[in-house]
C-alpha cells in the first residue's frame, strides 16, 4: 500500500483530512494508474489494495480531490465521468465517429498561456485541450 508520503496523501493531510485505508487505496490507485479513470475502475482496482473500499468512499474520495482542486472531471466521447490531474496540462484528439481517444505531449499552448495570463492578470494552473475530428482508420 501507499505510504503516507505521497504527494496527495500530503495535500490531503495538509488540508486536514484523515489518511484512511480506503483513501490511501484510492490515491494508490490514482498515482499508479495514468490512464483516464472512472469511478468504477478506481474501484476495482482499489478493492485489489484495499478489499474493503466501498463505492461511497470513492465517490466521496474523488469529490474531495476534485474540491481541493487535486483532479478534475473529464468526459471524452462518452458520458462517463473519468478523472485527471488538476495539475499541468492535458491534450486530446478525440475521433467523432469511434471515440478513439490519442493523448499528446508536444503542446504549444504554455506559450499562449502566459500570454493570457499576462493580459489578463490571471494565475493559470492547468489547461486541457481537445481537438474533435475523424481518426485515419474512420476516414
Amino acid at each position: 500500500m501507499i505510504t503516507t508520503t505521497s504527494d496527495l496523501a500530503q495535500k490531503l493531510r495538509q488540508a486536514g483530512y484523515k489518511l484512511t485505508g480506503s483513501r490511501l487505496a484510492v490515491i494508490e490507485v490514482l498515482e499508479t494508474h495514468p490512464e483516464h479513470l472512472d469511478h468504477n475502475q478506481i474501484l476495482a482496482a482499489g478493492k485489489k489494495i484495499y478489499p474493503h473500499l466501498s463505492r461511497a468512499t470513492v465517490y466521496r474520495t474523488m469529490e474531495l480531490l476534485v474540491e481541493l482542486d487535486l483532479f478534475r472531471p473529464l468526459y471524452l466521447s462518452d458520458p462517463t465521468q473519468r478523472f485527471i490531474s488538476a495539475s499541468g496540462g492535458h491534450h486530446h484528439l478525440v475521433c467523432s465517429k469511434c471515440g478513439a481517444i490519442f493523448e499528446f505531449e508536444n503542446c504549444h499552448a504554455d506559450q499562449l498561456s502566459r500570454e493570457l495570463a499576462e493580459k489578463y492578470n490571471f494565475e493559470i494552473r492547468s489547461h486541457l485541450l481537445e481537438f474533435q475530428g475523424i481518426c485515419q482508420n474512420c476516414r
